[in-house]
């Protein structure tokens, strides 16, 4: 009879502790997906402000580079798609582009001394370079808490209890491979 009570402790031990690992385990798995989902909000706030200053710029390039219609058609294009209903990977895949634009946006700007020269353009480049390094610093935190998330959900056992609820991998927001070359400029 003791020998029942010993396997009946035993097993109830040991299920209180699955009980305990999977809460736990759940409990951390939303942290890390709530750290992710601010991390990306954090993100959001620069890449929007960005994704503001834009038009500004393009004017002002405007009015100095007549001829490079089809650099700023694409970056306007861009900008003009909506923004605010779009999926975390759209995103990400949106501003990817449009960094593409901005690069190619700034290099055409260096052939342009008045417009280098050009108060409201410094004033827009430096908001620009402010806003660009902010994103860096955003992206870098973002990445980190992505990560940490995609360790836990693919790694064995917690892998079990995200699977079970739910829990998902989350894009990392990284540089595209034509970003690493440098911005060539034909005229």
């Amino acid at each position: 009879m003791n020998t029942i009570y010993i396997v009946i402790a035993i097993v109830v031990v040991i299920l209180a502790i699955l009980v305990f690992y999977v809460l736990g385990t759940y409990n951390s798995l939303v942290r890390m997906r709530n750290r992710v989902e601010e991390g990306f909000s954090t993100m959001d706030v620069y890449l929007k402000k960005r994704w503001d200053l834009i038009p500004n710029l393009v004017e002002t390039v405007k009015g100095y580079a007549k001829h490079e219609k089809s650099t700023l058609k694409e970056v306007v294009e861009l900008r003009n798609s909506a923004y605010d209903g779009a999926s975390i990977n759209d995103k990400i895949d949106m501003n990817n582009k449009l960094s593409q634009g901005i690069t190619k946006l700034m290099a055409l700007a260096e052939n342009y001394p008045d417009l280098k020269a050009n108060q409201n353009f410094m004033d827009l480049s430096d908001e620009l370079s402010k806003i660009e390094e902010d994103i860096a610093n955003a992206r870098k935190y973002y990445n980190g808490t992505v990560r940490n998330m995609n360790d836990k959900v693919q790694m064995f056992p917690s892998n079990i209890v995200a699977g079970m609820f739910g829990f998902k991998n989350y894009p990392m927001f990284e540089a595209q491979a034509n970003e690493r070359n440098n911005v060539e400029v034909k005229f």
